[in-house]
């Protein structure tokens, strides 16, 4: 019979970039007690994204980080809204070509993810925030 487990994580992050929390979903499975089902994940807010990457070459993350700063950059001149510095539209644009939810499936308890895969919460602002992530597990 399926069920339902729900939990919420705060994740603090510095600085613009990505923080790898596959341990922390990981760890909220084996709380949940299931052996098989989904994890979906939802992160509460509109300059910061959810994905997942690669977990080997820290390198893959910074050639994201300089395409995103290329393709997005801080200041542009054509966003007129301002309303927390140069970053703030940027970011909003940054989650807008990303995501803020993950549905992930589990196996014997276990995170189904590939052999370099990791979770990740990519920060798109220049300063560290409070991050909210709502867990929620269905599952056997």
């Amino acid at each position: 019979m399926l069920r339902l487990y729900t939990e919420q994580i705060a994740i603090q992050t510095h600085s613009r970039g990505l923080y790898e929390i596959t341990d922390q979903i990981q760890a909220a499975v084996r709380r949940s007690g299931f052996q098989q089902g989904i994890v979906h994940l939802l992160l509460r807010h509109t300059s910061a994204s959810l994905l997942i990457q690669e977990n080997a070459d820290p390198q893959v993350r910074q050639d994201l980080e300089r395409f995103f700063s290329h393709l997005c950059p801080d200041g542009n001149p054509i966003f007129q809204h301002r309303y927390e510095g140069p970053d703030d539209m940027p970011a909003h644009v940054r989650t807008a070509l990303t995501q803020v939810t993950l549905s992930i499936p589990f196996l014997e308890g276990r995170l189904a993810l590939g052999t370099w895969q990791g979770i990740y919460v990519w920060e798109h602002r220049q300063h560290g925030e409070r991050r909210s992530l709502v867990v929620s597990i269905l599952g056997e």
